[in-house]
């Protein structure tokens, strides 16, 4: 069976991605910073490392022990939500160094060896904030975009050896672990003049009645590995679903 290895996995999007590929028989390779033993069911071809995606060396001891890999999905990521005057500058670096350069970092790590073997799929869990500009995520769109844009250039590059990259862009998530450590990195106090436009902002988001769950960015994901036909960019969840056709995209 084909080797999956997906970063982010503690928690989320990761975890339910990790689920799905082990319910399918594949053989997966599910990756956290701080690696947990009881967050999925003991499974023989399941295997749990550590890996931080903003470390060099704890990419290169993860990738040689996972070893084939034939398929990427790079799914850690951090989000912030505020108003970008309250934004700190270390946190938005921080916040960069996640969902961009270590998106790039990994890839870089594992690219060689799909192209060596003309054979390959990367997926990169995005957002749908991409999609149209929305207030007080500024950061975490900017970080998203950039994400998309390596992504495809990436695949024009990949596509020269049979390697595919694409882009699943999850919707709104705020009741998850993602979605609350998103308000947790605020950083500095909202300031004075955003702060109720913020926090209505934000209670507005929960109390949306369409949302993404973690298990439709799984069958997202699963659906771009498995069908070669999945356009560029796939959404995940009923309001992603909703900001494709209100963009002109194409939903599948």
């Amino acid at each position: 069976m084909p080797k999956i290895l997906i970063t982010g996995c503690s928690s989320g999007f990761g975890l339910a991605i990790a689920e799905r590929f082990v319910m399918a028989g594949w053989d997966v390779v599910a990756t956290m910073r701080t690696p947990r033993t009881d967050l999925l069911p003991h499974n023989e071809r399941l295997k749990i490392l550590a890996l931080d995606v903003t470390d060099a060396d704890s990419i290169t001891k993860a990738v040689e022990a996972a070893w084939p890999i034939d398929v990427l999905v790079n799914n850690a990521g951090v989000g912030m939500l505020n108003a970008f005057e309250g934004a700190e500058m270390s946190k938005i670096r921080e916040l960069f160094e996640t969902n961009v350069f270590g998106a790039m970092a990994v890839t870089q790590s594992v690219l060689p060896q799909m192209r060596a073997r003309r054979s390959g799929v990367i997926v990169n869990v995005s957002s749908t904030v991409t999609l149209k500009p929305l207030p007080a995520l500024s950061v975490y769109s900017a970080s998203k975009a950039a994400l998309n844009a390596f992504t495809e250039s990436l695949a024009l590059e990949a596509a020269l050896f049979d390697v595919r990259a694409k882009l699943v862009l999850p919707g709104s998530a705020p009741t998850t672990e993602f979605g609350k450590n998103a308000v947790a990195r605020m950083g500095l106090e909202i300031p004075e003049p955003y702060s109720e436009f913020v926090h209505d902002y934000l209670t507005t988001l929960r109390s949306s009645s369409e949302c993404t769950t973690a298990e439709e960015v799984a069958d997202a994901v699963w659906r771009t590995v498995t069908d070669p036909q999945t356009p560029m960019k796939v959404p995940a969840g009923a309001d992603a679903q909703t900001w494709f056709r209100e963009t002109g995209h194409p939903v599948i």
